[in-house]
């Protein structure tokens, strides 16, 4: 079974990406629920499990059960590139209750009571799911978040090179075996069927940590959205940055050695602070260095500045990746 989107070349020419921290912790979800499908995270689960108990996830748990459809309301697709948590909890605090019953009818293999109890009073549900999600977050994920969110923003950098470069054929054709581009449609393999085109507004594509490997989407009454696996998850919980070789770092210093390293996918100076366990002004004095000796190039892609290296960068690294 798969769903069939027919996008026109306008829609091809909307397409954009974002991040979404809310899409993230509700993925999470499942992964607490079903550790041994996605055992990339276990050095996550190993950490938070202890905090569990101060926490009242049983509403949470039925809105988005192990496997099939959850409660689209608790994942609003972004309405930016880069959305904050309190924005995105905010939006899911302002579902209509109406349209938060009427999902939370559609889910299945759960525990009715507690859906039941839901749909009896959505207004008072959608608060109580809120205050959940919020203290679920703080407990549970605000801490891990800058570490997800440089594995993302190194993903649509890559992803937007890909579409800039090689258009929608190459970009969709990297996005894994379960999304096939045929030059009019896109065929996404998801266990029910659904044929149409995109209902005007474009296709956002979402890349995520803690729902890889499988893809999901959204479309009306919501924005079309496309998540995807993000590239590169298996590094996602290695500790610290890379290493810097010891020839390279005697030469330009360690620090300098492993962002010139790290730049093997471009970064900004924020993400790349989050990895080297650097603060963002000595980054930014060591991307001045390399940038100065023509190792590193700044480009600016909407309000963010984002580095790479060059050839230069890449013959000192000796064709390293991260």
């Amino acid at each position: 079974m798969s769903i069939t989107w027919v996008m026109r070349p306008e829609d091809v020419a909307r397409i954009r990406f974002a991040f979404s921290p809310m899409w993230e912790l509700v993925a999470s979800l499942r992964t607490l629920q079903q550790p041994a499908r996605q055992s990339i995270h276990l050095p996550w689960i190993k950490a938070v499990r202890p905090r569990l108990a101060g926490l009242d996830l049983t509403e949470l748990f039925a809105l988005v059960p192990p496997g099939g459809y959850l409660a689209d309301f608790i994942t609003p697709p972004p309405d930016t590139p880069m959305p904050d948590f309190a924005a995105e909890l905010d939006r899911v605090r302002r579902t209509a209750p109406e349209r938060a019953r009427e999902e939370a009818a559609n889910v299945r293999g759960t525990d009715r009571a507690v859906i039941e109890r839901f749909m009896a009073d959505p207004e008072a549900g959608v608060a109580r799911v809120a205050d959940a999600l919020e203290a679920y977050w703080e407990a549970c994920f605000a801490e891990f978040w800058p570490r997800v969110y440089a594995l993302l923003e190194r993903d649509v950098l890559r992803r937007s090179r890909q579409l800039a470069q090689g258009g929608a054929s190459e970009l969709f054709a990297g996005l894994g075996p379960s999304v096939v581009w045929t030059g009019e449609r896109l065929l996404i393999d998801r266990p029910w069927c659904a044929t149409g085109g995109l209902h005007g507004d474009g296709l956002v594509l979402l890349p995520s940590a803690f729902y890889w490997p499988a893809v999901a989407v959204m479309t009306a009454p919501y924005q079309s959205m496309l998540v995807y696996p993000v590239h590169g998850v298996g590094t996602l919980w290695e500790q610290g940055p890379p290493p810097a070789p010891g020839a390279l770092a005697a030469l330009i210093g360690r620090s300098r050695a492993r962002i010139l390293l790290a730049l093997a996918e471009p970064a900004t100076t924020s993400a790349l602070a989050a990895r080297m366990s650097l603060t963002p002004g000595a980054v930014s004095q060591h991307l001045g260095v390399l940038s100065g000796g023509g190792l590193a190039v700044g480009m600016r892609i909407g309000k963010q500045v984002v580095y790479r290296r060059t050839l230069a960068g890449d013959m000192l690294a000796g064709g390293r990746d991260v």
